[in-house]
């Protein structure tokens, strides 16, 4: 079994050092008779995607399927919402590579108890996604009944966090967020570009 070692420590807090996490995880590898193929260490806050460029390495080593399992000391370590998860373990699924957590016995998804918690993670994920298109929606009708004109960045922007953050986790594709607001796909590219999330920002076929 090829294991790949994941770390992440946040920034606000100094005194934090990545070896608490990968000591026990070296040595469970060990004792499991795993072969170590890397340790991906970040030290950003979960949700900079963009700043978290170990992560993003450990996505290219599983896509090339050099490794079989991602350790890691805690889900938070690795994703930042259910929809970040669901979206990155489907990957992890196509991909023939498992996922397993050291603090956490339920969350290895090679195990039937793990199969389980991704059917409900990617259930969450799916709801959660239904709850802010339907948020959305009302807010473009409360827009509407207002009298206020549709489909410009002022109007949009009274729920475009909510969908923005979709894109950002892939949970969400930007042709799916512009027909949910209403705008141009060229409107939310727009509007990704002005928080710098224009390049950075994950597409996903939902």
């Amino acid at each position: 079994m090829r294991v790949a070692l994941y770390a992440r420590v946040s920034t606000a807090d100094r005194d934090q050092n990545p070896d608490t996490q990968l000591v026990p995880l070296r040595e469970f590898a060990q004792a499991q008779g795993w072969a170590n193929i890397g340790e991906f260490v970040d030290h950003a806050p979960a949700t900079d995607l963009r700043g978290r460029t170990a992560w993003r390495n450990l996505l290219t080593v599983a896509a090339q399927r050099r490794a079989d399992l991602v350790l890691c000391w805690k889900l938070d370590r690795c994703f930042r919402s259910v929809a970040h998860a669901s979206t990155t373990l489907e990957q992890f699924r196509q991909w023939g590579v498992g996922l397993r957590s050291y603090t956490e016995p339920w969350a290895d998804t090679t195990s039937p108890q793990g199969e389980l918690v991704f059917n409900l993670l990617t259930t969450f994920a799916q709801f959660e996604r239904s709850l802010i298109a339907e948020r959305v929606r009302a807010g473009m009708e409360r827009a509407r009944k207002q009298g206020k004109r549709l489909g410009r960045p002022r109007v949009v922007s009274v729920e475009w966090e909510n969908v923005r953050q979709l894109i950002l986790d892939g949970a969400m594709s930007q042709r799916k967020a512009a027909g949910i607001l209403g705008v141009g796909r060229s409107t939310v590219a727009r509007l990704l570009a002005q928080k710098g999330d224009g390049n950075g920002a994950p597409q996903s076929p939902v």
